[in-house]
């Protein structure tokens, strides 16, 4: 048996977890009709099947049609959902895990013009930030129905063969009451901490009468919402206590913050660039004053720090549900001892932000995650082995080369710069975004692993990738900062690039003109903020950095403002004029009626990317397909077949941003689903 302390079993009352690695609620947003249906259950499913003790589904299922889903969440107040849990649950018992469900009702941390436009209902009036509803303030017997919906549903759940099920209580409703912020009712639910923790045991009870001893009951609450007039960590640990002596529960999840805001949502949920594991230490504050089965997850993204958690007492059970997006093997990789083959959570927050934007849970470098359906995070061999060439080694080319070195084929890699990244080596010159690089680092170790090779320093022509003789070749070039944007002056802006490269010194009054939206216009406002300059963001958006999203603007935010960065939405940079030592900048706007000027000494333009697509325009006519992609192949998994040239010697794509400016997950998703199949 193994000493690892993250390899030992836990007995959670009358259940045995194998081992001591969880994946806690979360809701990827995956459900379909509020059903977890195939695509949820087979991501469920592949975790399991990769060692975890325990996974928690949803985060969180409503329970009420009151609580309506911004997050494309599970709907546990229908009677149909249990059918499909049970095939669920029957998947993940069947690979030798447990499983269980979080419950919810959202309270004021939802919206009223969602589901069936019924009143948002809170403790009080205080309208949430995040989503801008201001709520009804609940009435007796709202609260009586609401208590009512959550035994219903943990009955739901029961029937669906869930071992237990996790109450939610940070931010959503059971919160609002708990916290003295949000909660302004009188007596019996409103005023001491008795009364505010009511609600929450009331709950407990009648779910409790419901489901009996044998189901595991847990709570997920803030100990410490650091937030003025909230639960201070003096009134958590006491919470802890009577949650503990409540007798109604059988373990603590513990959190620390607020989620009512994007900053504090982000400091409860740390992105890259954050601390690790900010909050593990309080958490095992809280173990050692109940002395009470304790769980943790906050930014836990590597093993050496779950196996900290575990080894030194601060939890029970170790969270590492970012870390499972991007790899859900992780507990099986300890067992086989090759913990150098788990791929790195980076951090980039890819998966929540998008949730938190209405879309899709997609991990930002594995593109198999949330598509278990149709690609496999463990690849298969090739029936016959190809000499494959691969021109570019940004996260196109690396994942293009990773995946055909697993498949087994004989693989050649050519790269202009001395090393590989492309434009993830660029992005990561700022400190904050330093953890992409791991990206490239991973999949250079397994490209290395299977034999590929490298060839750096190489500008790869027609000829050099011919001498290869391939039967595929794939370009994966990317792209070059596109500035020619403007009616006149663009020879006189430079790019966000050039900033970020240190090409280009930053000027003293800079405007900066993004049109793209993404991180590099933020990464060099933060750059040229840092030298003292003046420095002024526009976009003729009307929010700015939209491909950015919501938590990961809050650290550049944090940084920007500091510096007195000014921030102009809704105006649109028209033309730039040298005049005397400065520019002068023509500013118009697409709605019309417009027409002002800067005066400044540098412009900065991003405007994304144009490819650098060369090479297969000359490479085009010598190919059997002439470059053509067949789409529906593509999407349906099949390899590609297309014959437009038959005297062509080889098959020819392109990926990435050498077809078009998109994203890091993008270009890897390219790759993955096209080379899986060659």
């Amino acid at each position: 048996m193994s000493n690892d302390p993250l390899l030992q079993p836990f007995q959670l009352k009358h259940l045995t977890l194998r081992n001591r690695i969880i994946v806690t609620s979360h809701e990827p947003a995956y459900p379909e009709d509020g059903m977890p249906k195939a695509r949820y259950r087979a991501y469920t499913v592949e975790r399991a099947r990769g060692g975890v003790a325990l996974t928690m589904t949803a985060g969180s299922a409503a329970v009420s049609k009151d609580s309506p889903p911004v997050f494309n969440n599970l709907l546990a107040y229908k009677d149909e959902i249990v059918p499909w849990v049970r095939e669920m649950t029957d998947a993940v018992h069947e690979a030798g895990a447990a499983i269980m469900i979080q419950l919810t009702h959202l309270g004021r941390r939802t919206r009223w013009d969602k589901g069936d436009w019924l009143p948002v209902v809170a403790p009080s009036h205080r309208r949430e930030p995040a989503h801008r509803a201001y709520p009804k303030k609940i009435e007796d017997w709202d609260i009586e129905r609401i208590i009512r919906d959550f035994a219903d549903a943990a009955e739901r759940m029961k029937a669906g063969g869930m071992d237990g099920v996790e109450l939610e209580a940070y931010g959503h409703l059971i919160d609002q009451f708990v916290s003295p912020y949000t909660n302004e009712l009188d007596a019996p639910y409103g005023g001491s901490l008795e009364n505010r923790l009511k609600f929450c045991l009331d709950v407990f009870t009648a779910i409790r009468k419901r489901v009996g001893e044998d189901f595991i009951l847990g709570v997920r609450y803030t100990a410490d919402e650091q937030l003025a007039g909230g639960t201070t960590k003096a009134e958590g640990l006491e919470i802890s206590r009577r949650l503990r002596d409540s007798g109604l529960i059988d373990y603590l999840n513990v959190v620390r913050g607020h989620i009512d805001t994007d900053p504090g949502l982000t400091n409860l949920i740390p992105i890259q660039g954050m601390a690790n594991s900010p909050h593990l230490d309080f958490a095992g504050e809280i173990r050692a004053a109940t002395r009470f089965p304790t769980f943790h997850a906050a930014k836990i993204p590597d093993v050496a720090t779950a196996r900290h958690a575990i080894a030194a007492g601060k939890v029970d059970m170790v969270g590492m549900t970012r870390a499972h997006m991007t790899d859900p093997h992780i507990v099986r990789k300890i067992m086989e001892k090759r913990e150098e083959d788990i791929r790195p959570c980076v951090g980039a927050n890819y998966c929540l932000d998008r949730i938190y934007q209405g879309g899709a849970a997609f991990c930002i470098h594995n593109a198999a995650t949330g598509r278990e359906l149709t690609l496999p995070h463990v690849t298969p061999k090739a029936d016959r082995r190809r000499k494959i060439v691969i021109v570019g080694t940004g996260p196109a080319g690396m994942e293009a080369a990773r995946v055909a070195g697993e498949r087994g084929h004989e693989v050649t890699v050519f790269e202009a710069a001395d090393k590989p990244g492309g434009q993830i080596r660029l992005t990561t010159q700022s400190p904050r975004r330093r953890d992409m690089i791991s990206i490239i680092d991973w999949r250079m170790a397994q490209a290395q692993k299977h034999g590929v090779s490298f060839h750096f320093n190489t500008w790869a022509d027609a000829d050099i990738v011919l001498s290869e003789k391939p039967d595929v070749v794939i370009v994966a070039t990317g792209g070059i900062a596109h500035t020619e944007v403007l009616e006149s002056g663009n020879d006189l802006v430079v790019s966000a690039w050039d900033i970020l490269s240190g090409d280009v010194k930053p000027g003293s009054n800079v405007l900066i003109f993004d049109d793209a939206g993404d991180h590099a216009a933020l990464q060099a406002a933060e750059i040229i903020a840092a030298t003292g300059a003046k420095v002024e963001i526009m976009t003729p958006d009307r929010s700015f950095s939209p491909e950015v999203m919501a938590m990961n603007l809050v650290p550049y935010m944090r940084s920007l403002q500091s510096k007195d960065v000014t921030f102009t939405v809704t105006f649109r940079l028209q033309s730039i004029a040298r005049e005397g030592n400065g520019l002068t900048a023509r500013v118009g706007s697409d709605y019309g009626g417009v027409d002002q000027t800067r005066h400044v000494d540098q412009v900065v333009v991003n405007n994304g990317t144009v490819p650098l697509d060369d090479l297969y325009f000359e490479l085009k006519p010598l190919s059997s397909n002439g470059g053509e992609v067949s789409y529906d192949d593509l999407i349906a998994g099949l390899r590609q077949q297309v014959v437009r040239n038959p005297e062509g010697r080889f098959q020819l794509f392109r990926i990435g941003d050498a077809v078009s400016a998109r994203n890091t997950h993008a270009a890897i998703h390219d790759a993955l689903r096209l080379v899986k199949d060659l």
